[in-house]
């Protein structure tokens, strides 16, 4: 008797972005990433995982933008540390800080808009933790700072295109 409205991302059914831009091409079915472990398993709270070693920059990412930062990283060849944030709070401050005192550079990649999302929040803690550290501005890659147009959705959230573009750009600063 009750309606109910269930809404999830679509970008979640198409699979990992490996190696096409802006696109996944391989369904998760069909792709090794789609996987769930057997049996009980956690995930740590406040515990980033580093999904990517890397030595020329750091990128922040979680949930899908976690797919996207590597296929930016893999197609522009820049050696970058990606860091899969999993919690945004608890935040796992001590991996960020030392993965970008390592590297002097960071971009962070999320779905939210530029303005008020949370990639300012990781900006400001990155500036305030590592600015001597820096060799370059800290780079955000967001959604627009318009309302979400799910039938535009490729088109609103960073891909792999234009994270490259961010890496490059930050690398040349």
């Amino acid at each position: 008797p009750d309606p109910v409205i269930f809404r999830e991302p679509k970008r979640l059914y198409n699979g990992p972005f490996d190696g096409h831009h802006d696109r996944p091409v391989t369904p998760w079915s069909k792709h090794d990433l789609g996987e769930v472990a057997d049996g009980h398993y956690t995930v740590p709270l406040g515990k980033a995982a580093i999904r990517r070693q890397g030595a020329a920059i750091t990128v922040l990412a979680y949930g899908t933008m976690v797919y996207v930062a590597e296929a930016a990283a893999t197609e522009t060849g820049i050696d970058a540390e990606i860091i899969d944030l999993r919690t945004l709070l608890p935040l796992d401050l001590d991996t960020i800080v030392a993965s970008v005192t390592k590297t002097g550079r960071c971009v962070v990649v999320h779905e939210a808009t530029l303005t008020s999302g949370f990639g300012a929040e990781l900006s400001a803690l990155v500036q305030e933790h590592c600015f001597y550290h820096l060799e370059a501005p800290v780079v955000r890659v967001a959604g627009w700072d318009t309302p979400y147009p799910h039938a535009q959705e490729w088109d609103y959230f960073p891909g792999p295109a234009r994270v490259g573009r961010a890496l490059v750009e930050t690398l040349e600063a």
